[in-house]
């Protein structure tokens, strides 16, 4: 059982960290950024907008990962 709350311990974390990022992130320039990279695909036509962050689910996957293995070790 005390695996199962240090998971739970983790997410609440996690949560309460994306929250302050999504609460003060209009000030941190670099992720004022994070939803417009190169790459990202935006199509406009008259009635029709199409918007697809696949850079941007690229880097935060990766940015993901990353902290993932530094929490299983």
């Amino acid at each position: 059982m005390s695996q199962f709350g240090k998971i739970i311990v983790i997410v609440g974390v996690f949560l309460v960290v994306i929250g302050l990022l999504l609460s003060y992130g209009k000030n941190i320039p670099i992720l004022n950024k994070l939803g417009h990279l190169p790459g990202d695909i935006i199509i406009k036509k008259e009635n029709f907008t199409l918007y697809f962050p696949w850079v941007t689910c690229l880097v935060l996957s990766l940015i993901m990962y990353i902290i993932l293995n530094l929490l299983r070790r």
